[in-house]
């Protein structure tokens, strides 16, 4: 199984609007390191027969995919109707095309019910034979379902993200939970044994009310103990050099583009 990390920044990216000369706000982040430079979260999941899961549809979707050199996917999990996860879904369009067909696209009902409410007509049924908009299927799921997505064996369950509830996975050896300042002990038990976890950790100094800081990160690496974990969703404090030279062993920065085999 591979997966690629297309972004690995926060809703604002990295660097954030602004900056003295309007370059960019890049706050403890070395603009000269091209890992810092971070894109909204999102991953795609690939099985070894070629089929990819795509999760979430961030802002710079495109751009990212075509980066990463990803020429279609199969299916598409959505973890959260936040607007860093979802309003790259115009661009799904284009993946029907790839596909010839509508994409399946998981998700609670209560985030599906948001994605319906604002983009109603991704969700319509399909016209034959074009894809003038995007046409995904909605299947809802529940925390701690074990589902057959893009051919790929997902269980799902339950992150607090402040207001919000957020859905984490585990397909196989492999767990991913962005946009979570929480876990309980069934996520936990979903979780145990993971090899390669990719989680979100949005801050290096000080907790946060939505988002994990590196502390709460890596008490949880402690109890897991996966024998690789990568951050994502980072902010603009989290440095890829300081992480590199201070973080433990097992523990790295991911950044956009990386591949994992796992």
């Amino acid at each position: 199984m591979k997966v690629t990390l297309l972004g690995t920044g926060g809703s604002a990216g990295v660097p954030m609007i602004g900056g003295a000369d309007g370059g960019g706000d890049w706050g403890d982040c070395d603009p000269g390191e091209p890992r810092n430079r971070r894109t909204r979260s999102s991953i795609v999941v690939e099985s070894e027969i070629g089929q990819r899961l795509l999760v979430d549809t961030s802002p710079d979707m495109r751009e990212q995919l075509l980066r990463c050199g990803i020429p279609g996917v199969d299916a598409v999990l959505f973890t959260h109707a936040h607007a860093d996860h979802i309003t790259g879904i115009d661009d799904v369009r284009i993946l029907n095309r790839i596909a010839g067909r509508p994409l399946s696209a998981f998700t609670t009902m209560a985030t599906l019910t948001d994605l319906i409410r604002r983009f109603g007509y991704a969700f319509r049924p399909w016209e034959p034979p074009h894809f003038y908009r995007p046409v995904l299927e909605g299947r809802p799921v529940s925390h701690g379902d074990l589902f057959e997505a893009a051919g790929l064996p997902v269980q799902v369950f339950t992150q607090n993200h402040g207001r919000v509830d957020t859905l984490g996975l585990r397909i196989g050896a492999f767990g991913y939970s962005t946009d979570v300042v929480a876990l309980n002990d069934a996520a936990f038990s979903i979780l145990e044994g993971v090899d390669t976890w990719v989680v979100g950790c949005f801050l290096r100094r000080g907790p946060h009310w939505t988002h994990a800081d590196l502390k709460t990160v890596l008490e949880w690496v402690e109890r897991l103990r996966p024998r690789r974990t990568v951050l994502t969703h980072m902010g603009t404090d989290m440095d890829w050099a300081w992480m590199r030279e201070n973080l433990p062993a097992g523990v790295e920065a991911g950044y956009d583009g990386m591949v994992l085999a796992v």
